[in-house]
């Protein structure tokens, strides 16, 4: 602990690098190093940059009824999933509210692992237990024990390559491997936040120094540079991807956020199931949706977005990208602006700054292989 905070594993490797470190879902985490939040970002879309995500919250379920468990709490189609395998998904309340947006890996055939967002460790875990009565399932929490190395951009495979024994050229998008990297027992997934090529490897706490330096040092000639939170927030904002806290909480569904398509309404009762299934029939009265600024102007969370000279929803992440140069956010409108194209503004210090609702992802020229 630091100031109250909790530390990752990485936290020494942190300082020595001099990073800035802010407090992050109940850590201390580094918001960018030296080289700055631009040049970051720059380097994941050009080349590579690696990531602490050890924050994040891990949980193993397993037991003969593991699969019926995981089908009830998330909303989508874990039975779709073979060992090795992971898809996103989403913990939702009975009136479809997301509790939280989460990575589903089948590790066995009765064994999966939960990765759910760091701020919600403890009250994830408590949902679970709180839905356990009735199922032949053991819950753990490996959060402490674990940590989670993001290599990500165009090169990743090239830098990670040397270092792990599997063939990672084989390794598909959205499928894990179990492996050694750099000497250390990991689980190697091609996944990741940014919108480009990229490994996620969870290795032990204890190992994980030794490895974050081994990635380092192999990628620096093909220009790796460590990366902290503020570009991965810009990288995953460029793609639309949602923040939990932000773009995804509680006072919004599933459906109203725009997460339709990981909603699987044809496989058995989930928690949420049947607001979500009328909100789909139905139709809903706001939206999540994409808003690109055509004048310059930064748009921020809370900011009014205007249509026809009225307030019709709320900037709920924003940024100027550094890729494409102008300003970009997602925001919730009413769903009559809400189709592409539609004429809307973000009031900034005043200025309704002119924008245009538009389809993510904002950012499409990225390596990411599917």
């Amino acid at each position: 602990m630091v100031d109250g905070l909790r530390t990752t594993p990485l936290y020494g490797e942190h300082l020595r690098l001099g990073a800035k470190m802010v407090p992050f879902a109940g850590y201390s985490m580094p918001i960018q190093y030296p080289a700055g939040i631009r040049s970051e970002h720059l380097a994941v879309r050009q080349a590579a940059g690696l990531f602490d995500v050890s924050h994040m919250g891990e949980f193993e379920v397993a037991g003969s009824e593991a699969l019926a468990f995981v089908q009830r709490l998330t909303v989508n189609d874990a039975s779709r999933l073979v060992p090795g395998q992971a898809q996103y998904s989403l913990f939702c309340r009975e009136d479809g509210g997301v509790l939280d947006d989460l990575l589903v890996y089948r590790l066995e055939e009765y064994s999966f692992l939960l990765v759910v967002n760091g701020a919600n460790r403890e009250r994830g875990f408590r949902w679970l237990e709180s839905h356990r009565i009735g199922f032949d399932v053991r819950i753990r929490d490996r959060s402490d024990e674990t940590a989670i190395l993001a290599l990500q951009g165009p090169v990743a495979e090239r830098i990670l390559a040397p270092l792990v024994d599997a063939d990672l050229s084989s390794l598909s998008y959205y499928h894990s491997v179990r492996t050694q990297t750099a000497g250390s027992r990991s689980l190697v997934a091609r996944t990741g936040y940014t919108g480009e090529d990229g490994f996620e490897v969870y290795v032990s706490a204890r190992d994980a120094p030794g490895v974050w330096r081994a990635i380092l040092d192999t990628g620096e000639p093909d220009g790796l540079v460590p990366a902290g939170l503020g570009c991965r927030d810009s990288l995953r904002l460029e793609m639309g991807y949602p923040l939990h806290g932000g773009d995804l909480d509680e006072a919004h569904t599933a459906i109203e956020a725009g997460m339709a398509w990981v909603v699987k309404l044809e496989k058995p009762f989930f928690l949420g199931r049947e607001t979500l299934a009328r909100q789909k029939a139905e139709g809903v009265a706001r939206r999540l949706v994409g808003i690109r600024l055509i004048q310059t102007g930064f748009p921020r969370k809370g900011y009014p977005v205007i249509a026809d000279g009225e307030v019709v929803g709320e900037v709920t992440s924003g940024t100027v990208s550094p890729t494409l140069g102008e300003g970009i956010a997602l925001a919730y409108v009413r769903s009559g602006v809400a189709e592409p194209r539609t004429p809307v503004a973000i009031r900034i210090r005043d200025r309704d700054i002119p924008g245009v609702v538009q389809r993510t992802p904002f950012y499409s020229g990225g390596s990411l292989k599917r």
